[in-house]
């Protein structure tokens, strides 16, 4: 007895729901019946008359009487209209390109749903006629039967687009036309509602779970859950990550916060989560191994090198930090190293000049290993990537320091690429 009291009541409460949906619709179209549509659209003609296909503006006016029924007052003017040539030499054509003006009066029947208002699709039926500034062979003048269909898209209660499709039977000769067109439409008196209420307390317009006073402080768009676009709302990142919701990689280590909370499970806040060495988003995006597994990482060596301004040549005073890794990569054999060239980024720094400059450094280190240490080359690989991949904001001459660097990931013989692919075996990958 008890289940079906609850079912009922269930029921009763979506009907009402439905039942204030539909009430506040119908308010809607009694509170602000009135719309203006602007726009643009081609008309197209069956092919013998004596005016070719041409470009006109519309304006329409409309009244709804009811949230199913529009009533549509449409003038279009069709600026240029060009005369037609014909090969049949008993049809005269126009000495001039033609102007006209027609006037349409049409009923819009929409079909749109409760449930979903911003989709609005309608059938439209009507009357008009057209007027040339030309005489045409059945003169200045045609009236016309109008049918056809289109669809709003409603941004809010004030504004949406609209396309139409509309075909045309005109003339005493019945020619078959179209006009298609699209544009704007403004419901005057929607803004302000004068039964609107206030609820009490602030409000959070992007419903992210921060107050609209909060998101202004922050600096966040209280219009967009997710002002930095990285997967996570700025009410998790402030409430419950910690993240920055004005940076989509708080700790820099290549990989969006949504991406390290959702999918990889790593901590946003920790460039390297398992604390193996190597940065998360090197293990997903370069290495193939786990974020989350300490024992995989790569042998990570970093130099913060300086070189001369525009210079790719390696200092002498850096030799014996280079010979340190020669000898790592001699005692293994099989070990391959990938070299690393970065930037920093300073207020005239240029992303394509770092990137061919960060390149030709890491490129000096690769022929150091190769002509100096006798390194196999087919073992080495070098990249560059400006100032792309900082690992500290460029905010301080140290920090730009930081990111000025060379890095190199040495695999060892036991973690080539055969066993790495079956380590990394059902890890996602970016």
């Amino acid at each position: 007895m008890r289940t079906t009291a609850v079912a009922l009541a269930g029921v009763l409460l979506l009907g009402a729901a439905d039942h204030l949906a539909a009430a506040e619709v119908t308010d809607l179209f009694e509170r602000a019946p009135w719309s203006l549509s602007l726009g643009v659209g081609e008309i197209k003609y069956e092919g013998d008359e004596q005016v070719d296909d041409g470009p006109f503006i519309y304006l329409r006016l409309g009244y709804d009487f009811s949230p199913r029924w529009t009533f549509e007052a449409d003038l279009n003017f069709m600026p240029d209209l060009p005369a037609r040539e014909f090969d049949d030499p008993r049809r005269e054509p126009l000495s001039d390109d033609a102007r006209a003006v027609r006037i349409g009066l049409d009923v819009l029947f929409h079909l749109r749903t409760i449930k979903n208002l911003r989709f609005d699709p309608y059938i439209s039926g009507g009357i008009g006629g057209i007027w040339y500034d030309e005489k045409l062979e059945d003169g200045r003048a045609d009236y016309m039967i109008i049918g056809g269909a289109g669809l709003f898209y409603h941004f809010n209660d004030e504004w949406a687009m609209r396309g139409d499709v509309r075909f045309v039977a005109a003339g005493p000769d019945t020619e078959a036309n179209a006009l298609i067109s699209a544009g704007v439409n403004w419901r005057w008196g929607a803004r302000i509602g004068p039964d609107y209420g206030l609820l009490p307390g602030e409000l959070d317009s992007d419903n992210d779970g921060l107050l609209d006073s909060q998101e202004e402080e922050l600096g966040t768009d209280p219009y967009d859950p997710d002002s930095d676009d990285d997967g996570l709302s700025d009410g998790e990142e402030i409430n419950t990550h910690r993240t920055d919701p004005l940076n989509p990689d708080t700790d820099l280590d290549a990989l969006l916060d949504g991406a390290e909370v959702l999918t990889y499970r790593t901590d946003p806040l920790q460039r390297d989560t398992d604390g193996g060495g190597v940065g998360d988003g090197h293990e997903v995006i370069e290495d193939a191994t786990d974020p989350l597994d300490p024992s995989d990482d790569l042998q990570l060596y970093t130099l913060n090198m300086e070189f001369d301004y525009d210079k790719a040549d390696i200092r002498p005073e850096y030799f014996d930090k280079l010979d340190v890794v020669v000898k790592v990569l001699q005692r293994d054999p099989e070990a391959t190293a990938r070299i690393e060239g970065h930037a920093d980024k300073r207020p005239t720094s240029d992303r394509e000049y770092n990137l061919r400059l960060s390149e030709r450094r890491s490129k000096a280190v690769y022929d150091y290993f190769v002509n100096v240490g006798g390194i196999d080359p087919e073992r080495l690989t070098y990249v560059g990537y400006g100032f792309d991949r900082p690992v500290a904001p460029n905010d301080t001459e140290e920090n730009m320091q930081k990111n000025s660097r060379v890095e190199i990931y040495i695999r060892p013989g036991s973690q080539q690429p055969e066993t790495a692919a079956a380590d990394a075996e059902g890890m996602p990958v970016k």
